[in-house]
């Protein structure tokens, strides 16, 4: 008689148990055991609860190759889903392997779960296994399947509701409930704001600010000053704008004359030119981008030119405005030693159109609808037993949640000057736009020309993550570049990758297919980084930054300047959004910034997807940097007036879930 000890762990989300009677059967390679009832005395599945059973078979079974479990109804009692974490079996031998599950099972669901260490789609050599990798292949495939709702921008997952979704990849109840929340109070706040449809005046906006961010009353302070506008394109919402300038575009015609009174005495655009100091933000991108109407006529949004100057004190300035693409008359350079409120609205149309460009391409397209490409491609390609399904799993939780979600809410939404063709359009052109090097932070970094510039805490924190992000784990697996070639899942999931994200762009210059062991470093070092670090980055300032809304207004009511000397206070307060808008804008800003109690920060594996020691070394040590990181900048930050806290790993989602 030989016996099998099994150790059952319940997850610990909310009804996570079941009163359900659930069996279990082992397959080896010497014979199979009995389908036998998991039954002790007392509950034996309740949330968090790990019970331990035993499965008597005449004879070993040898090599343990499938587990499954099987749950049957409790008498006449409703559908009860149990969610299995994990199983460890402990064999006659005293082998102690692990079954990872980590997901829901429903009456009558027969679920297989494959133990032991991670296997590539070569290394299997038993018939059993090799049909059950196939078999669960085809059963993804039909489960996540590519949807196309636009020919230019990224492919998405079919299910349209959330409530489609497989119950692994939705969010627990306990955030969909908090998030139901979050959102009821600020409806709530909506309602008795939304119907003064009246001019916003800075007193109004003060009394709709929520002031409960990282710096509370910072932003609604210094959002008129010109150093405060110059840091914000390093170490705002959007850092990734912003280039060196060593020659100034043939449609910015600022002259020396212009711009000599804001730079160091005795120095000359040129000069500063030579030595670095000069850096643009263009925004052609959103040149005759479409709008929606407002008011029966149509909005207009800026594609503005906006020069800078580091200047001595390390203050990155803005030195000269353009509000269009082509110079003319009615397209005058906007200085600082014009008015105060000409100056202030020029800066305030570049800010309006740099919030739009943000939340279109590089948050939304560019860390949301990547992350969702990588998840489904993952989930069609990987089986669990892969490696790298095993590595990248954690990353994709709640994304497709999440995005699904997003869709409804923001491609609905008609608050901002584009509208639901223009944030499309400009999607499309992001990605049109849009190279493997620029998501490589390093390279990203250097083509910009940004390497030296100081107090730049984005690059600095994020190069620090970049480097401990691109561990060993890879090599672990693929210790050959012939690993890498062999591997056919591997290979699919690079194609799919960049078939359904990059629309098959070869000129972008995205892997089509992997052939050395240092690409597939590169490109899940790229992965992870986009959808942790990047996307905290540029998700988690969205409510210090622009809840207090002249400071990034998503809506400009009235056309940028065409002259000077005709703006006046009104002028600007005209231009904003009404109280009713600018109330939804922060509400919009809350829901979005929150934390919900269930996140799992970067390096905190909440599964247990590996049994190799080498891989629980990597991952102890991968939590060391972080940590150290951490303390580093925490140092940096007491130091500073305003600290730059996004970056910090304690600050950092293990993956987009918001």
């Amino acid at each position: 008689m030989a016996e099998y000890k099994l150790e059952v762990t319940t997850g610990t989300m909310k009804y996570a148990g079941t009163m359900d009677y659930i069996h279990a059967t082992l397959f080896g390679t010497e014979g199979q055991s009995e389908r036998t009832e998991l039954d002790n005395f007392g509950f034996d599945a309740l949330s968090g609860m790990t019970r331990t059973y035993t499965i008597k078979t005449t004879t070993s079974l040898g090599k343990l190759l499938l587990l499954k479990v099987e749950k049957d109804p409790f008498f006449i009692l409703s559908e009860d889903e149990w969610y299995c974490s994990k199983i460890v079996v402990t064999t006659p031998e005293g082998e102690a392997i692990l079954f990872p599950c980590y997901r829901w099972i429903s009456r009558g669901e027969l679920v297989e779960l494959r133990g032991g260490k991670a296997m590539k789609v070569f290394e299997d050599d038993c018939p059993l296994l090799i049909d059950h990798r196939k078999k669960e292949l085809t059963s993804k495939k039909r489960l996540y399947q590519w949807a196309i709702t636009d020919e230019k921008i990224p492919h998405r997952i079919h299910y349209t509701d959330i409530d489609e979704l497989p119950a692994e990849v939705r969010f627990s109840l306990s955030k969909e409930h908090e998030i139901r929340f979050t959102k009821k109070l600020t409806e709530i706040y909506i309602k008795k704001n939304t119907d003064k449809n009246n001019v916003a005046t800075i007193t109004t906006i003060t009394e709709i600010y929520f002031p409960i961010s990282h710096h509370p009353d910072y932003v609604a302070e210094h959002w008129q000053a010109d150093e405060f506008f110059g840091y914000q394109f390093l170490n705002g919402t959007n850092p990734s704008v912003i280039k060196r300038c060593s020659e100034l575009p043939p449609n910015f015609p600022v002259t020396e004359e212009m711009v000599k009174p804001f730079l160091q005495e005795g120095s000359s655009l040129k000069e500063e030119m030579k030595k670095g100091n000069i850096f643009i933000c263009d925004q052609k991108i959103m040149d005759k981008i479409p709008t929606r109407e407002y008011d029966g006529k149509p909005l207009q949004a800026a594609a503005g030119l906006c020069l800078f100057y580091m200047n001595p004190e390390n203050k990155l300035m803005p030195i000269a405005i353009q509000l269009h693409q082509q110079p003319s008359e009615q397209n005058p350079i906007f200085l600082p030693s014009d008015s105060e409120t000409d100056w202030l609205l020029a800066k305030i149309f570049v800010k309006s159109a740099d919030a739009m460009e943000y939340q279109a391409i590089y948050h939304l397209m560019g860390t949301h609808f990547l992350a969702e490409v990588f998840a489904v491609a993952a989930l069609r390609s990987f089986p669990v037993i892969h490696p790298l399904y095993k590595f990248l799993i954690p990353h994709f939780r709640y994304t497709l949640h999440i995005n699904t979600l997003s869709r409804t809410i923001l491609f609905g939404h008609k608050g901002s000057t584009l509208g639901y063709e223009g944030m499309t359009e400009l999607i499309r052109r992001g990605l049109s736009e849009m190279t493997y090097s620029s998501l490589c932070l390093p390279e990203n970094i250097t083509a910009r020309g940004l390497e030296s510039v100081p107090n730049f805490y984005y690059r600095d924190d994020g190069l620090k993550l970049w480097n401990i992000i691109n561990r060993k784990v890879v090599e672990h697996f693929y210790p050959s570049d012939n690993d890498v070639v062999k591997d056919t899942e591997l290979q699919d999931w690079i194609s799919e990758i960049f078939t359904h994200g990059f629309l098959a762009n070869k000129l972008a210059g995205f892997p089509t297919t992997f052939d050395a062991v240092e690409e597939v470093v590169k490109f899940i070092t790229m992965l992870i980084f986009t959808v942790t670090a990047q996307h905290a980055a540029l998700n988690n300032g969205q409510f210090d930054f622009l809840s207090w809304m002249p400071n990034g207004s998503l809506l400009t009511r009235r056309p940028p300047p065409t002259t000077k000397g005709q703006s006046s206070v009104e002028t600007i307060l005209e231009t904003f959004p009404n109280i009713g808008e600018t109330v939804k804008f922060a509400a919009q800003a809350v829901v979005l910034s929150e934390k919900y109690s269930d996140m799992v920060l970067l390096g905190a594996y909440t599964e247990e997807w590996f049994q190799e020691p080498a891989l629980k070394q990597m991952i102890k040590e991968f939590q060391a940097d972080l940590s150290n990181l951490t303390d580093i900048i925490t140092v940096r930050n007491s130091e500073l007036e305003l600290p730059y806290t996004y970056l910090s790993p304690t600050e950092i989602e293990n993956s987009v879930t918001i």
